[in-house]
């Protein structure tokens, strides 16, 4: 995890949710984003702090410092055990926060009697209310792509019911968190205090077979996210 994702309402809804006081520095308007099936490679919609407020902007999900570049594709994700401490992603942390404004996930299972063959899941808050997934991104604020932008989702190990899922999950921040999160000024204590122990309760999700076309990027749609039996 996390390899796709939902964000599907407008921007207005989730800063109504952030519920933040910090200036928004950045044009936006309020039209659905009606995005179902967010994949890797793409630009997505993120907030972060700026001098003056917090900025949004569609940046590229993947990153990698330039001495990496080439190698390998641009990972997606960091594992929160060693983002800290790792030399990686040494560049973005901790000055890097940002967060990206999510309404879901999805994930895959593998049938146990054909590896080949996986069931998409898709996870929620219960209460369906916008989430915030932590993130660590390098931006050039402008309506023009910079290379080298990009971000990466921060995961967290899974636990209880939702192992049987998969066994790692966006750091998911509630609204105070996430406040917290893209606070300029945090101090890095408090930084690593939120990555380590900010994760929303699992009992706080609910999880859902859905149906496979998921599986396909080219496929949108809120039917996407709809219950399946099985």
């Amino acid at each position: 995890m996390c390899g796709r994702f939902v964000q599907y309402r407008g921007i207005a809804d989730y800063l109504d949710v952030l519920a933040s006081d910090r200036k928004i520095v950045s044009g936006y308007d309020n039209h659905p984003i009606g995005r179902y099936n967010v994949a890797p490679s793409s630009r997505v919609s993120i907030l972060y702090g700026v001098e003056d407020g917090l900025g949004i902007d569609a940046v590229h999900w993947g990153w990698a410092p330039f001495w990496a570049k080439g190698k390998r594709p641009d990972p997606i994700n960091a594992r929160v055990e060693t983002v800290t401490t790792g030399k990686f992603f040494k560049q973005l942390w901790p000055n890097g926060r940002a967060l990206v404004m999510a309404d879901g996930w999805y994930e895959w299972v593998k049938d146990p009697d054909d590896p080949k063959k996986k069931q998409p899941y898709f996870i929620r808050l219960k209460s369906q209310a916008p989430m915030f997934f932590a993130a660590l991104a390098q931006v050039h604020p402008g309506l023009e792509p910079h290379d080298g932008d990009g971000f990466v989702i921060i995961t967290a190990a899974s636990d209880r019911g939702m192992v049987d899922i998969h066994d790692r999950r966006p750091l998911v921040f509630a609204p105070e968190h996430a406040r917290d999160w893209v606070e300029r000024d945090l101090d890095a204590g408090r930084t690593e205090e939120l990555a380590l122990g900010g994760c929303q309760a699992t009992e706080e999700f609910e999880w859902f077979r859905v149906g496979k076309e998921v599986g396909n990027v080219r496929n949108e749609g809120a039917g996407l996210i709809l219950a399946v039996g099985g």
